[in-house]
């Protein structure tokens, strides 16, 4: 350790950002190469003003370690140390900017989503919470100070998306043009996920051999066909030839070879293609799963009744004063006068219980369970969710052609997407030289 390195003053730190200089080798020293617990060893000192938060040497030593570390790790050429400094320095005001932003607005990250987050976190790596809490510990790394640094980084999320997004308008011109690209021609082309077996052939393989080939393909089909899996009667063939091939994950259509692709399109979700000859030998064509293409949506029609429980309204009473009402329907009165007299849904009480057409997905789970078992013309039983007491009728079902929209979607997304890293980078740069900043 350079113990000297650890008697230089901070203000070195905000002389070399001012100025532009490379911090001298002693002053980066006392930055990048002391360990962090001889931080207590050091009088913490403010090294920036921003607004109403200030930032600590100690917060910019610690930072910096992180930053040297990963590219390091991943065996990056390390830049200059004023530049080093300088950009992670920004990086620590442009989070403080933000994350006053967010307290100034309300901004906050509930225990429950955080252990949401570190949930997925854990998945996305093959974990359990646990053993990821354990990983982290071997690591050296503190799992309070990752929850903390999870939370910021969330917070600076939702400032961002709720102050950039708003920014981004797609157009239907926009859309339009796009898809007349080969570009957006290729993002909206249907995907498949082909799983494939080959019998090979040998170019020189008798009569004989070529029909025992056949035969064994025509009974590994036959299998298929009767109920077993592609997978499972593949492995299971006890012919005298093997089967070689696998999954060949998802593909455009464009991506595929040509003898696939020509029977791809043909193939629904699970279905095996009659035996395909090449050069090679005989091919049977699997389609595990297909995306994109024409997607026929089933939707229902449905208006409700929503009765609320409330300090004057038990929920046992307000449960009794849905099925009153479903009776009275039953008996002849108004759906949706009564809709408009009693239900506390603002959002259709005025439309007579109005919801429109509603397809899987848009309801919370109660209320669709409840309407895929109603039949049409039909008033439901009470049924419990969130939000109180619903009674619903289903007035018509259909299946919609929803391709168009499907792929409008898409198309919106990858262009506003596309939009979002130019707005945030302009955004930023906005309320960096808005801010008040003293690099001390």
């Amino acid at each position: 350790m350079n113990t000297k390195a650890q008697n230089i003053p901070f203000s070195r730190i905000g002389q070399a950002l001012r100025s532009g200089l490379l911090v001298s080798a002693l002053a980066a020293g006392s930055l990048l190469a002391t360990p962090l617990h001889a931080a207590t060893e050091i009088l913490d000192q403010v090294v920036a003003i921003v607004d109403d938060d200030v930032i600590m040497a100690s917060e910019l030593r610690q930072r910096l370690a992180g930053v040297t570390e990963s590219i390091q790790a991943r065996g990056l050429e390390m830049p200059p140390e004023d530049t080093l400094i300088r950009e992670t320095l920004d990086r620590l005001i442009l989070e403080s900017i933000q994350l006053q932003m967010g307290q100034r607005v309300g901004v906050r990250i509930s225990d429950d989503q955080l252990d949401a987050a570190v949930q997925r976190i854990a998945a996305q790596n093959r974990m359990t919470v646990d053993q990821f809490i354990d990983r982290l510990e071997e690591e050296g790394q503190s799992y309070a100070s990752m929850r903390e640094n999870l939370r910021h980084e969330m917070i600076l999320q939702r400032v961002q998306a709720g102050n950039v997004s708003q920014r981004i308008q797609i157009t239907e011109q926009e859309i339009e043009n796009f898809l007349a690209t080969e570009e957006g021609q290729a993002l909206t082309q249907p995907e498949y996920r082909i799983v494939h077996a080959l019998l090979a052939i040998s170019p020189n393989a008798s009569s004989k051999e070529i029909a025992a080939a056949e035969a064994q393909v025509k009974q590994v089909l036959q299998q298929i066909r009767n109920g077993r899996s592609f997978d499972q009667a593949i492995s299971s063939s006890t012919g005298p030839y093997p089967f070689t091939g696998g999954d060949l994950g998802w593909r455009k259509l464009s991506d595929l070879p040509s003898l696939f692709s020509e029977v791809a399109p043909s193939l629904s979700e699970g279905e095996t293609s009659a035996p395909i000859r090449s050069a090679s030998g005989i091919h049977l064509v699997n389609m595990n799963a297909k995306r994109g293409g024409e997607q026929i949506v089933a939707q229902t029609k449905v208006r409700h009744i929503l009765i609320k429980p409330s300090e004057i309204l038990s929920d046992e009473k307000a449960r009794a004063l849905a099925a009153k009402l479903k009776q009275r329907i039953e008996n002849g009165e108004d759906f949706a006068a009564l809709a408009r007299e009693y239900s506390k849904d603002i959002g259709s009480a005025q439309e007579g219980g109005e919801l429109g057409w509603t397809q899987r997905g848009q309801m919370v789970p109660e209320f669709e369970a409840a309407m895929a078992k109603t039949a049409v013309n039909q008033i439901s039983e009470p049924v419990r969710s969130q939000f109180g007491w619903h009674i619903l009728e289903v007035t018509d079902r259909r299946e919609q052609d929803m391709t168009q929209e499907v792929i409008k979607n898409k198309v919106g997304e990858h262009l506003h997407n596309r939009k979002y890293q130019e707005e945030l980078d302009a955004w930023l740069r906005k309320i960096r030289d808005e801010a008040f900043v003293d690099i001390k």
